[in-house]
């Protein structure tokens, strides 16, 4: 896994420090593409993972990536949005050496062995064996841009420096340039997010970058070889919508990767875990899996939901959002009661629909009924998951007890003592609710609520039981 930004260690202390001592050391140097592919085969032949932490792409999208690393190509990431595609171009800086040595004081990571800008090659004819070496980290050797119509040659490629013309450097010196994003990773890896929104303009200087393997300075008839590997992301509805990859462009890149959703409930939920920010403090959290599941499906469902416009798609950004949205209810209602332990419950999937909203776009003839569409979702996700879960050996004796003067109140902001009053009062329902609950039922009220909930929702959703909603209050009752 790619190390964070924030944490760059020190280097070895025992690492070359001039150019004679990497000569002797044996070092050698080899272009990114090479050293991209031999630790990617090294991965692959360990029979390890290419890349940690990404769930659902093992089958699919990992080994197209594997091949286009074998291959030395250039990569375009292909897919709608929240599927991933920037968490994986960022992962492949794993698959850099942890160390590269450059000529101190290199704006453009110089190979100390063959230097690529004026201010290197003068470095290292005067300095020879003596020329000081730096060792960057290979998380210093990956540049990211987010591809806006703004953005300009100079960005990307550079710019004559007017401070360095204006402290007496002429224009067609080398030295007066400030290099732009890609020649600053140099013999590293460069990602442009949305490629399609770059201007076409813009795309036409990334042509020599990818095939000729250069950059050229505007005003400057200098031509400066750089070793990167490009990778880019886009949507492919922005092909034809906001923007498009000039063809010239789009036949440089050696491999176009389609990235998709996860493919299943449970890859989903996994996702899902690990990437959620629960509360820290206050009460200890504890979330059933069958509604971690349920947040899952919904998503699930939400790809295939006539209701809401596919062509935008549906992050899995959403399901992590509405999972942090579910665990937060329940801290709060925990928070209110005094309860050592918050335990998700059905009635907390009302306070899904401020986190479900801003993510989905439902279809034109059915603006306004967001809400509504949200709460369709939820029953949808929690039967799906009822049916998968639960067995009831006795349904009889279950539905039996809720007679005409039997009535069960539900709700957020109930505290789970008063579902336990409901289990000693209709001693039926307790067989089930534990079952569902787990063997730690026994010590948590909380939990045997969870679970009590789940199940009469999953009664009336079945056509067992009534309910009457108010939003997140309900009662159920008997059908008869």
């Amino acid at each position: 896994m790619a190390e964070s930004p924030l944490q760059i260690p020190a280097p070895p202390h025992d690492l070359p420090r001039t150019l004679g001592d990497l000569r002797a050391s044996g070092w050698k140097s080899v272009p990114v593409s090479v050293e991209l592919r031999r630790n990617a085969a090294a991965k692959i032949a360990d029979g390890g993972p290419l890349i940690e932490g990404v769930l659902g792409f093992e089958d699919t999208v990992i080994p197209q990536l594997e091949n286009a690393l074998l291959a030395g190509h250039d990569v375009i990431l292909l897919g709608e949005r929240g599927q991933a595609k920037t968490r994986l171009i960022r992962s492949l800086v794993s698959l850099l050496d942890e160390w590269l040595p450059v000529v101190t004081g290199s704006e453009i990571n110089d190979d100390p062995y063959a230097p690529t800008s004026r201010f290197a090659r003068l470095t290292v004819a005067d300095g020879g064996d003596e020329t000081p070496i730096n060792w960057i980290h290979r998380s210093d050797r990956y540049g990211e841009k987010l591809a806006t119509p703004d953005t300009s040659i100079a960005d990307l490629i550079g710019e004559v420096d007017p401070i360095k013309v204006a402290e007496g450097r002429y224009l067609s010196d080398e030295l007066a340039i400030h290099y732009g994003l890609v020649p600053r990773v140099n013999r590293g890896i460069f990602a442009i997010n949305e490629l399609p929104d770059l201007a076409e303009r813009i795309q036409v200087g990334l042509l020599n970058v990818l095939e000729e393997r250069d950059v050229q300075i505007r005003g400057h008839r200098i031509r400066l070889p750089i070793d990167v590997v490009l990778v880019a992301t886009a949507n492919p509805e922005d092909y034809t919508n906001r923007g498009r990859i000039i063809t010239p462009l789009k036949d440089r890149f050696g491999a176009q990767i389609r990235t998709h959703y996860p493919p299943t409930t449970r890859i989903e939920a996994a996702i899902m875990i690990s990437e959620a920010v629960v509360p820290a403090g206050g009460p200890t959290v504890s979330v059933p899996a069958y509604l971690a599941e349920v947040v899952a499906e919904m998503s699930q469902l939400a790809r295939k939901s006539p209701h809401l416009n596919q062509r935008s798609g549906v992050s899995v950004r959403l399901t992590i959002a509405n999972y942090e949205t579910l665990v937060a209810n329940s801290v709060r209602r925990a928070l209110r009661t005094g309860e050592p332990v918050a335990v998700p419950r059905v009635s907390d999937f009302a306070a899904l629909v401020s986190s479900t909203q801003g993510k989905i776009e439902v279809e034109a003839l059915e603006e306004g009924r967001e809400a509504e569409v949200v709460t369709q979702l939820v029953s949808a996700a929690i039967l799906a998951v009822f049916r998968r879960r639960v067995t009831l050996a006795d349904p009889a004796a279950v539905i039996s007890s809720f007679d005409a003067e039997v009535v069960v109140h539900a709700g957020d902001d109930l505290a789970a003592a008063e579902y336990l009053a409901v289990l000693a009062d209709l001693p039926a329902l307790e067989p089930p609710t534990r079952a569902l609950a787990g063997p730690e039922a026994s010590e948590s009220p909380a939990l045997l609520a969870s679970a009590l909930e789940f199940l009469l929702e999953g009664l009336h959703l079945t056509k067992r039981l009534n309910k009457d909603a108010s939003g997140s209050r309900a009662l159920y009752r008997s059908r008869t």
